[in-house]
């Protein structure tokens, strides 16, 4: 039985059976959102956890132990096929752009780290990379769990070229012009044709753009857990400050870049001629 089927059948049918049907609808989709942000949700809550217990005197710093239970939940999420193989890859290539940018956005002041840690290179604990790889594998879950389509898709190329660009921006700006805003543009311009058509009682669909702002809303309030238990500070900000509202714009930018990192090895939802002529309203 696929993914979509057990969800269905275990989560889906009581409740409809339950609720009125508009309801039961709401109550899927919410559900099927969280199981898909499962990975992040534990991350979020050991950093939350970690930092109302921890004590500076213990033996292990506490981002140290953020990095060990990040590792493990990895491996328990593989060994009971939470995650497919596909979707390993997809987090270890998103883990490793993501850890990429830390050093570089530490290293040039961007935001800092205040604690120490063993499992700290270039200023950079290495559980950060895992909140990226958290953010590969919501893509990649909720992919499959809403057994979604993306059509019509533009060429495969265009949005590798966009993913490109968006990722050496957030490097180059500090030394050039920063071109957010044409990128910005990009987004729209090359995705305002898709649809992302997903799956519940029946096709739903929404425009890629306006599910790449949600998301981005939804990892910018996640991001506030960081900063609001001081596990990381950015620049001209005070211990426990929120994230800056600019951010939200920074996530919905590299949520395309996740997003492109996922399509390069998750390619089916890609192929138009999988889905349904005609969308269900």
């Amino acid at each position: 039985m696929d993914t979509v089927q057990s969800f269905e059948t275990a989560v889906g049918a009581p409740l409809r059976r339950a609720l009125p049907a508009p309801l039961a609808e709401a109550a899927v989709f919410v559900l099927k959102t969280l199981w898909a942000c499962l990975f992040g949700a534990l991350i979020l809550l050991a950093v939350i956890t970690t930092k109302a217990v921890w004590n500076a005197d213990w033996p292990v710093a506490r981002y140290d132990a953020l990095f060990v239970f990040a590792l493990g939940l990895q491996a328990v999420m593989l060994l009971f096929r939470l995650e497919t193989r596909a979707e390993a890859k997809v987090i270890l290539l998103f883990h490793l752009t993501g850890t990429g940018m830390e050093w570089f956005k530490v290293n040039v002041g961007s935001w800092t780290y205040p604690e120490e840690a063993i499992f700290m290179v270039w200023n950079v604990p290495l559980f950060s990379g895992f909140m990226y790889a958290s953010v590969g594998s919501f893509i990649a879950r909720v992919i499959r769990l809403f057994d979604m389509r993306f059509t019509p898709y533009p060429p495969f190329w265009t949005t590798a070229v966009l993913a490109v660009a968006i990722y050496a921006n957030f490097f180059a700006h500090h030394y050039w012009y920063d071109l957010r805003w044409l990128l910005f543009a990009a987004t729209l311009l090359l995705f305002a044709r898709t649809r992302v058509v997903f799956h519940l009682s029946r096709r739903y669909w929404m425009p890629l753009p306006l599910a790449a702002l949600g998301a981005s809303g939804m990892l910018y309030i996640a991001e506030n857990v960081g900063t609001l238990t001081g596990t990381w500070v950015y620049a001209g900000a005070a211990l426990f400050d929120w994230t800056p509202p600019s951010k939200m714009g920074s996530w919905y930018l590299l949520l395309f870049v996740a997003f492109v990192t996922v399509t390069c090895v998750v390619r089916a939802p890609l192929d138009i001629r999988r889905s349904r002529a005609t969308t269900d309203r």
